[in-house]
């Protein structure tokens, strides 16, 4: 069995480093705003965009954090009997937080009903999609962290 000399340690852990900051880098959306100020978000005065099936998004953030995570957080306002979108898969992890109403949350072949109040966790790379169940419209908010790319 080799053993490790001092040099061979030292370009070992330059490497490692070098690995992690390859890794960091490839969290971070190249053209993100960088988020180092703390912000109050008024929410009548968040850009708002409307989608051919009536949902309402609200843009709140979107940027890389002095930590180095990318960030992007919107609410939507989804009508009654809709999907944002089909059940689809990306890098990032998000949280769902519902605001109001009544959603069934499909993530990973299970079904799940959620309300006001209630808190979903999406981990990278999950099959997940969402239909508002109720008859008002669902609000939620969705807290995206992690590197922004879909996964075909």
């Amino acid at each position: 069995m080799n053993t490790m000399n001092r040099r061979d340690l030292g370009f070992s852990l330059a490497a490692i480093a070098g690995l992690s900051a390859l890794h960091a880098e490839a969290q971070t959306a190249p053209d993100a705003p960088r988020l180092t100020h703390s912000q109050i978000f008024a929410f009548d005065q968040l850009p708002q965009r409307t989608a051919a099936n009536g949902a309402i998004t609200r843009d709140v953030l979107k940027g890389t954090l002095a930590t180095g995570e990318f960030v992007e957080v919107h609410e939507t306002r989804l009508p009654a009997g809709q999907m944002p979108h089909p059940p689809h898969r990306h890098t990032h992890s998000e949280f769902l937080l519902i605001r109001d109403g009544t959603l069934q949350v499909e993530s990973d072949g299970q079904h799940s009903v959620v309300h006001a109040g209630d808190v979903v966790f999406t981990a990278s790379a999950v099959l997940h999609g969402l239909k508002n169940i109720g008859d008002t419209p669902a609000n939620y908010f969705v807290v995206a962290v992690g590197l922004q790319k879909a996964i075909e």
